[in-house]
């Protein structure tokens, strides 16, 4: 009897002792320890920190994060695709659960993609547009349609010329995609009028200096040119100042894109009469939600998330210097 006695409490300690360590268990899962391994984790590659209109979209890409319980770490590759590819090999060791690239050269992004792939890992693509060929191959590509921008610039130039007059292009840096479908989507809207002509292309490589250079040269050419219809704000700007410099200005329509809060002042001013917004802060939000999207496993209709282009002109600059006002906050 007394032996019986023993062996009952020894099974029920064994119990209670069982009891107590699938409790721990339990806790450890679920306690500060369990948040941190059942948080969501978006690993973003970003092409560099020290970019103005970038670091809107960064901003907005952490807000957003915050707003939904996510937790994003982003990286600086410093404008290096070698540097990134390093970054989001990092990301798929640490385990993340989605990876978010803004590639510094989108026709160098490839293996950085292979090994996402590889290791099961969602991909979204922002700002930065890769080929459709690496677009198939990811989870979406979060940004803004480039030829939409330049047919809505040259529509409001073709619609302020009376659909006449002599044009000069002002491309960005040759082969990048939005060099390619902006101009593509000025020179749409040129064919469709057939008293406007482009006398005069060059390249600024998106910069204010180049701009006023290319500008500088055309002006000492003696060519007639009633607009110039630039690829960004920066070199519509640069373009302004060369057109001013020589006491033009008031004969020369200009027209920029982007709407950068430096863009804006000058369509304020009346000196650039076009710029089509490029919004950072919906594209930082959207990114953020859709690689939300990516690591739930939902399904897309269209791997391409579009943010509108919307048309400035001075008649509505005020609203486009709020949105940068307003913008973090």
């Amino acid at each position: 009897m007394g032996i019986r006695r023993r062996l009952m409490l020894l099974v029920s300690l064994m119990v209670v002792l069982a009891s107590f360590m699938a409790a721990c268990s339990s806790s450890s899962t679920s306690g500060s320890g369990g948040d941190k391994k059942d948080k969501l984790v978006i690993g973003a590659a970003m092409p560099i920190f020290d970019d103005k209109w970038m670091s809107y979209l960064y901003d907005a890409m952490k807000t957003t994060a915050k707003e939904n319980d996510v937790e994003l770490k982003m990286v600086d590759a410093k404008n290096d695709s070698g540097k990134q590819l390093s970054q989001v090999e990092t990301f798929i060791t640490e385990g993340v659960d989605v990876i978010l690239i803004a590639a510094p050269d989108p026709s160098a992004i490839q293996p950085a993609i292979d090994a996402a792939k590889d290791a099961n890992i969602p991909v979204v693509l922002v700002n930065r547009m890769p080929g459709e060929k690496v677009i198939k191959q990811v989870y979406a590509y979060v940004g803004s349609e480039s030829i939409q921008s330049g047919t809505m610039q040259m529509e409001e130039v073709a619609k302020m010329l009376g659909g006449k007059g002599n044009v000069a292009i002002i491309h960005g840096q040759s082969g990048d995609e939005a060099e390619i479908k902006r101009t593509e989507g000025n020179k749409n809207i040129i064919k469709k009028n057939p008293d406007m002509k482009v006398v005069r292309e060059g390249t600024g490589s998106w910069q204010r200096a180049e701009g006023m250079k290319l500008m500088e040269n055309w002006i000492q050419s003696g060519k007639e040119i009633d607009a110039v219809v630039s690829n960004n704000d920066e070199m519509a700007i640069g373009a302004i100042q060369a057109l001013e410099a020589a006491g033009k200005l008031n004969d020369t329509l200009v027209a920029g894109i982007d709407g950068t809060p430096d863009g804006l002042e000058y369509v304020k001013s009346g000196k650039l009469k076009v710029s089509a917004f490029q919004d950072p802060m919906a594209q930082g939000k959207k990114a953020i939600e859709t690689a939300i999207q990516a690591a739930k496993g939902e399904k897309l209709a269209d791997k391409h998330v579009w943010i509108p282009f919307e048309l400035i002109t001075k008649d509505n600059v005020a609203t486009y210097e709020e949105k940068w006002k307003n913008a973090g906050k």
